[in-house]
């Protein structure tokens, strides 16, 4: 019988256990092993015909591991063993799963960012319990995969070089539909001080919005300063309009800063940089569609 993701947790971290990075594609033939599957239930496939069943599994006991912080994902497709994973095997000789998880900050900030997500598509039960469309319910499926994926793809901006980074940023703004009529480029390199980015809207580059991207540990925090120092690299090009982004966070007081001067700054954060690039479908990929029916009652009425 294939396991569930949960089962899978702490066989997953007792294999990298040695600190050895391995390859995602060899633990999860791994598992296969470790729980002595059949050829038949190796070459299960999900309903959607992409994935095998063991692979999907495995490789979202490692997203949740990646979340707490106890695996951490070095490069494409590798995976290893952190400190944190290391003293949860010792402290749970016999099961790793969601409850284990929930001692880990990260997790929970990963949770909760999940709930938030799923909270408003099923309203609360008033005279009674609220039955779920198959609608809701895919929207509900939906919400809970994007949030894990979003933690994924942060990670992965953040072990990006800094030019790294900043293409990432240039590729989502033309993703977005920024740069349609002009251009949108990265000018860091050339030395461009306090600007990493600029949007042309139009092919005579009269119409420009000045970009900043910082690829930050998640628990910094930008404050007030930066922003000041982003403005006047703004003004030093006669600029009125620039956005900032970063894979960390903004105080409250770079906040009030962006909408107190003259120039309009967009803040996006960490959080929110993982929204857009999921919904722009950068660096992730699709993996499958669901296709809902109901009834054509125009068609019958005109038979």
């Amino acid at each position: 019988m294939i396991p569930d993701f949960r089962t899978l947790m702490r066989p997953v971290l007792a294999l990298l256990a040695d600190g050895s990075v391995r390859r995602s594609r060899d633990a999860k033939d791994a598992m296969a092993d470790e729980f002595g599957l059949t050829e038949a239930e190796r070459s299960e496939l999900l309903p959607s015909g992409r994935q095998r069943t063991i692979d999907n599994r495995v490789g979202w006991s490692l997203t949740y591991l990646s979340q707490a912080g106890l695996v951490a994902r070095p490069n494409r497709g590798h995976v290893v063993i952190t400190d944190d994973g290391r003293a949860a095997l010792t402290a749970n000789p016999d099961r790793v799963d969601m409850k284990t998880l929930e001692a880990y900050p990260a997790y929970l900030d990963f949770r909760d960012r999940t709930r938030e997500k799923t909270a408003s598509i099923v309203p609360p039960a008033q005279d009674g319990p609220v039955e779920a469309t198959p609608s809701d319910l895919v929207e509900q499926a939906l919400s809970t995969n994007r949030a894990p994926v979003e933690g994924d793809v942060l990670q992965a901006a953040l072990a990006l070089s800094r030019t790294g980074f900043e293409d990432l940023v240039i590729r989502l703004l033309e993703r977005m539909g920024y740069g349609k009529a002009g251009s949108v480029e990265r000018t860091s390199a050339s030395g461009d001080a306090g600007v990493d980015g600029i949007i042309s809207q139009d092919p005579l580059w009269l119409d420009r919005i000045y970009v900043q991207a910082k690829r930050y540990a998640e628990d910094r925090t930008i404050d007030r300063p930066r922003i000041h120092e982003f403005a006047g690299a703004l003004l030093g090009k006669q600029g009125d309009r620039g956005v900032f982004i970063t894979t960390s966070r903004f105080s409250s007081g770079a906040v009030q800063e962006a909408e107190r001067i003259n120039a309009r700054i967009e803040l996006i954060d960490g959080r929110r940089l993982a929204e857009l690039l999921v919904a722009y479908v950068v660096g992730v990929q699709v993996d499958q569609t669901v296709t809902l029916y109901r009834l054509d009652e125009d068609f019958f009425e005109s038979l």
